[in-house]
């Protein structure tokens, strides 16, 4: 991706990121498998998770959502 287009995405997706309330957020893309990991929590402690229609696994600490699990996460991209 060019940079210019790479800016642009970015820009986008802040709106998105902000709308968390969190102060940090990691995200880790794991190219081989497919799989992007979002944090919420470093280190994440999940006692909890569940996996949605999406193919997103929602990942909880209590009540509290600390981290998803995004699979197959390039069908996600807007074509």
């Amino acid at each position: 991706m060019e940079a210019r287009g790479a800016l642009k995405e970015i820009f986008e997706a802040v709106p998105h990121i902000m709308k968390l309330g969190e102060k940090h957020v990691w995200f880790d893309y794991d190219k081989e498998a497919d799989v992007l990991y979002v944090s919420l929590e470093k280190p994440q402690q999940a006692t909890d998770s569940e996996l949605t229609k999406e193919n997103v696994i929602m990942r909880y600490n209590g009540r509290k959502l600390v981290g998803l699990t995004i699979l197959n996460a390039r069908n996600k991209l807007k074509r």
